[in-house]
């Protein structure tokens, strides 16, 4: 459920363009009576003035700046989504509408879970909706784009190549008007509203859960949502809008669309149980390491490859491991109960390592250190929470590598 309606924040920006209702009514081709009720549905709805009325014209207030942020970002979203249909289009038969039929954010709904789905009477159950209605909103979104957004398959309904596009511009336009609320609220100073993290593996044992921690005592009515998913798919739902930053090992070649920046490095440490043969020895060369199983991440991690290439460059043939995983439960249990060997961040192993359950063996490997940062679209105008707790794990990180 929406708390702002597209139609009202349209009208309401074209007030802010124009700075007055009978100007905008002109623009909108709408009576000034109906642009006046969407104006003030939409500050009845957010519970804030957006506009000071003056001899002068309308003058946006602190409330409606913000919102005007956030409006311009849809229109722009929208307005290319348009552009873009106009240049696909079959110059023979389809016709481009105007952005009106884009101005229902139950449709972009709609768009995005069936893009996301590929089943129409899910979609339906998750929207409360018939399925009839879905297929209208469906139906009256590829009338307006003049071209289908959906194929049906044997697989269900898959996207087209337009469809996933601009179903991933709808999820913006979608993030952007969920954000309002949080940025009226702010300026009361309360911080609220959902977070989500795409969480890769070396933040989720330390980082993550002493940022969240800390922002929480400070923000009660915050909530975090953490995606713990291969970073493919999080870098693709992080260009939708679906999270709203990535921390964890940073990957070279993310790419134009995405923005990152370091918060420290991290270095890889060989790691046992305490009882391990190697446990007791001052220092260690890598012919120690010999006739002992592994443990390590699945083949082609940044983490495995990096391994392989100390190994290599050492003139020693790389370890083959006895098991493959991504699970740190798995893992730590393979270590605690047996002499296997893995490399991983202490980061990783810290409360096992401050227990005394685990060790950090005295083997240097030089040339692997990772790079640990945040990873955001670039462009992206977080919400208040977002940013909040951005602020919380860079000031974390700078106190544990001052």
């Amino acid at each position: 459920m929406f708390l702002v309606s597209l139609r009202h924040l349209h009208a309401f920006n074209a007030v802010a363009t124009t700075g007055g209702i009978r100007r905008s009514s002109e623009s909108l081709y709408r009576a000034s009576s109906a642009v006046a009720r969407s104006v003030a549905a939409l500050e009845q709805s957010l519970d804030a003035q957006l506009f000071e009325r003056k001899g002068r014209g309308m003058l946006l207030t602190a409330a409606g700046d913000v919102v005007r942020l956030r409006a311009d970002r849809i229109e722009t979203e929208l307005y290319s989504v348009r552009e873009d249909a106009m240049r696909q289009r079959d110059r023979s038969t389809a016709k481009v509408g105007g952005i009106e039929a884009l101005l229902n954010e139950r449709r972009l709904q709609a768009a995005t879970l069936l893009a996301e789905m590929h089943h129409m009477p899910t979609v339906a159950h998750l929207m409360g909706m018939s399925q009839s209605a879905v297929s209208q909103a469906i139906a009256r979104l590829e009338d307006m784009l003049g071209q289908p957004l959906f194929l049906r398959t044997a697989r269900g309904m898959i996207p087209t190549d337009a469809g996933r596009r601009w179903a991933e511009s709808f999820e913006r336009v979608l993030a952007e008007l969920r954000h309002i609320p949080e940025d009226i609220a702010a300026l009361a100073g309360v911080v609220l509203g959902v977070v989500t993290v795409g969480a890769l593996p070396l933040a989720r044992s330390q980082l993550l859960p002493i940022a969240i921690s800390s922002v929480l005592k400070r923000h009660p009515q915050l909530q975090i949502r953490s995606l713990e998913s291969p970073y493919e798919e999080l870098t693709a739902s992080l260009l939708s809008g679906r999270i709203d930053f990535i921390v964890g090992a940073q990957r070279a070649g993310a790419g134009d669309a995405f923005e990152s920046r370091s918060l420290f490095q991290d270095k890889a440490a060989l790691v046992a149980r305490s009882g391990h043969p190697l446990a007791g020895r001052d220092k260690l060369r890598i012919s120690d390491l010999a006739g002992f199983p592994w443990v390590l991440s699945r083949h082609g991690t940044p983490l495995r490859e990096s391994l392989v290439q100390f190994f290599v460059s050492k003139g020693v043939q790389p370890p083959a491991p006895a098991v493959e995983t991504g699970d740190l439960a798995l893992l730590r249990g393979l270590l605690v109960s047996s002499d296997m060997l893995t490399v991983l961040s202490a980061h990783q192993l810290h409360h096992e390592v401050r227990t005394g359950q685990l060790v950090v063996l005295p083997f240097q490997m030089r040339g692997m250190e990772r790079s640990i940062g945040v990873t955001t679209r670039k462009g992206a105008h977080l919400s208040p929470g977002a940013y909040a707790l951005l602020a919380e794990i860079e000031a974390i990180s700078g106190r544990w590598h001052s």
